[in-house]
């Protein structure tokens, strides 16, 4: 039988003067990760080299090549994207550190869409130093949409192995929240969240929770009308087209409770209500999916982190378990296609009955 072909993982550097460097050469200094992929790192080999002397890191087995036709599988690849020396200042934002980040971005993504390599790790940006005329977006995820997107609209999506959130609205104004939302646009997020667990985590039938905007999730209309004019519509179109979804849940109960075990996945309405509680639940081993994509796109739910950066004791966790997402999510989505083309391959699970869901809606609404 003919050995499977490792994954090839394309790996920005991101911003030179934070953590990004550290948790890669963490992660890569265990030798067992290139059993598991064929990865290429879009950087500096001198700054790789200056991160690990400064840290007294360990050192990191890696091939330096022209292009990604090049790849050795069994080491680390390494691809220079700049050829002035960088000046590497630690915890630092710097217009340097922005075009660093924005060339190896760029390569990484001409290489995916090229198809040589398979998936995309993104290192930790700061979403100032990087704009330009080249690059104009809020962040990571509206960049990849530009390029990738199936669709008018991608997910970002935090991923553990406890807890699973999607945001309706994502990198805007808190004051803008409000009339972002549509039924139109709550029921598309729901539904690319109910596509991507089924295609790309290969959950069947998931069961997704979806929180209110207001407090109390409107308290009946007290505190807003979001819920009764908007989300529950959309929530009720979304059952009607059978998707097992159900709320909409006051955020501060769904959470407190612990009811969000019930669920494969919750949908917030806006980035904090999300990415508080998942930051604070599952902050070490997150993962930032970027769903409805035509390619598979992962990176570490932390930031730059330049507190301390240079320090050397950022956690390398979270970006390896980016790395396993991005692995388990292309094969996946492999499988999925392939069971599409071949229906009678397909296999349906049933979960623990999905009564009882209703009351908990109505239970956690009274707190």
């Amino acid at each position: 039988m003919q050995e499977e072909k490792k994954i090839r993982v394309g790996i920005t550097q991101g911003d030179i003067n934070g953590v990004g460097y550290e948790v890669i050469i963490k992660t890569f200094s265990d030798a067992r990760m290139i059993e598991l992929c064929t990865p290429v790192i879009y950087g500096s080999s001198k700054v790789l080299a200056y991160h690990r002397k400064s840290m007294d890191l360990p050192a990191v087995n890696y091939s330096l090549i022209n292009n990604a036709t090049e790849l050795n599988e069994n080491c680390v690849n390494l691809i220079n994207c700049t050829e002035e020396d960088l000046k590497v200042e630690f915890g630092k934002p710097t217009q340097i550190a922005g075009e660093a980040a924005l060339l190896s971005l760029e390569k990484a993504t001409a290489d995916l869409k090229a198809g040589l390599i398979d998936v995309i790790v993104t290192a930790p940006i700061n979403k100032d130093t990087i704009q330009s005329d080249d690059f104009h977006f809020p962040g990571h995820t509206e960049y990849m949409h530009h390029h990738f997107a199936l669709g008018h609209n991608v997910l970002m999506f935090l991923v553990s192995e406890t807890l699973k959130i999607a945001v309706v609205t994502g990198h805007i104004p808190i004051s803008k929240v409000s009339e972002s939302l549509t039924k139109t646009e709550v029921l598309n997020k729901i539904r690319l969240l109910q596509n991507t667990l089924a295609k790309d985590f290969d959950i069947q039938k998931p069961r997704i929770a979806v929180l209110g905007l207001n407090p109390h999730a409107g308290d009946n209309g007290l505190i807003g009308n979001e819920e009764a004019e908007i989300i529950k519509p959309a929530i009720q179109a979304g059952q009607d087209g059978g998707i097992l979804c159900y709320g909409p849940f006051s955020a501060d109960g769904f959470f407190g409770s612990g009811m969000y075990r019930e669920f494969d996945a919750t949908l917030a309405m806006y980035h904090d209500q999300g990415l508080i509680p998942f930051k604070t639940i599952a902050m070490d081993q997150g993962v930032n999916f970027t769903a409805g994509l035509s390619v598979v796109r992962t990176s570490p739910d932390h930031g730059t982190a330049y507190d301390i950066a240079g320090k050397g004791i950022a956690s390398e966790e979270s970006f390896r378990q980016a790395i396993y997402l991005a692995l388990d999510a292309y094969r996946n989505r492999q499988n999925y296609i392939e069971a599409k083309r071949n229906p009678l391959r397909k296999q349906y699970f049933n979960k623990e009955s999905d009564t009882d869901l209703s009351t908990l809606v109505a239970e956690n609404n009274e707190d």
